[in-house]
C-alpha cells in the first residue's frame, strides 16, 4: 500500500480484501436476477372455509371438486377415476359461469394429489381456485 513502508525480507501481513468484494459483488448480481423469477413461480388459490360458501348466489355454478381419504375424486358428485376425470372436470367447467373450482380435502390426503387436481383444473380452463378444508361432521356422517 502506498502509505506503508516494507522491507524486502520481512513477510506480506496485511489482506488484500478485493478479491473479496469482487465475488461478493458478483453473488449479488445473481442472487438479483434470479430472485424475480423464484417469486413468480406458482399457482394462485384463495382459501376459504365452508362458512364463507355458505349464502352466495353462485355457489351451485362452481365446480365442486372432492378428494376423500382414499384418494378417491368427485366433480359436482359424480365419482370419477384418473382416466375420466379430466373430462368431467372440462364439460362441468364449461357449464360453469365464473369458472371457479373449490377442491375439498381433509388433513389426511396427500399434499400430492391436491397439486395433482389443481393443475389439472388450472389446464382445464379454470379461472379461480379455492382450497377448503373438509368438516370432520359431514365426514363421518356421510361416511
Amino acid at each position: 500500500m502506498a502509505g506503508v513502508s516494507q522491507k524486502e525480507d520481512e513477510p506480506i501481513t496485511q489482506i488484500n480484501v478485493t478479491p473479496l468484494v469482487d465475488v461478493c459483488l458478483v453473488l449479488v448480481i445473481i442472487f438479483m436476477a434470479v430472485a424475480p423469477m423464484a417469486v413468480t413461480l406458482g399457482i394462485k388459490v384463495l382459501e376459504t372455509r365452508r362458512s364463507n360458501a355458505e349464502g352466495k348466489a353462485s355457489v351451485d355454478e362452481n365446480v365442486n371438486i372432492r378428494i376423500t381419504t382414499d384418494g378417491a375424486i368427485t366433480v359436482n358428485g359424480t365419482k370419477t377415476d384418473g382416466v375420466t376425470f379430466r373430462g368431467v372436470l372440462s364439460s362441468a367447467l364449461a357449464s360453469s359461469k365464473d369458472k371457479m373450482v373449490i377442491v375439498t380435502a381433509d388433513a389426511t390426503n396427500k399434499v400430492g394429489i391436491v397439486v395433482e387436481v389443481l393443475d389439472a383444473s388450472k389446464q382445464a380452463g379454470a379461472l379461480k381456485l379455492a382450497v377448503m378444508k373438509a368438516d370432520m361432521k359431514a365426514e363421518g356422517e356421510g361416511g
